[in-house]
């Protein structure tokens, strides 16, 4: 995965289970196009209108064949037009990304004992 795709929202904070529901819709449909799903991630605390999905690719033309699949994907179709029906994303902003050399996914020896 050497390219990311950083993709901000401004969501409905109203509507916070309608987005869920998007979000997990899009755990099942992204890798079956082949971009690999590194999360989605909700508010929590403090803001309540900000989510993020994070999304991971090979190169930016196994981003554009990916876009491609998505948008002929029944599935992919099917949750854009919920999106559009429910009206709970205000703003949508993709930033494209590469990890620092030897940073992503590096867990704290202490997570790390967590894991086992």
């Amino acid at each position: 995965m050497n390219l990311i795709c950083f993709i901000e929202y401004n969501i409905d904070p109203f509507q916070l289970d309608a987005f869920r529901t998007y979000a997990q819709n899009w755990g099942r449909i992204i890798p079956e196009c082949g971009g690999e799903l590194i999360g989605y991630f909700l508010p929590h605390e403090g803001t309540n209108y900000v989510a993020y999905g994070l999304i991971g690719f090979e190169s930016l033309a196994a981003y554009e064949a990916y876009r491609s699949r998505l948008k002929s994907d029944p599935a992919g179709r099917e949750n854009f037009q919920f999106a559009q029906a429910h009206k709970f994303i205000l703003q949508e902003r993709r930033t494209f990304l590469t990890a620092a050399p030897d940073t992503l996914l590096k867990l704290s020896t202490q997570a790390l004992g967590k894991v086992s």
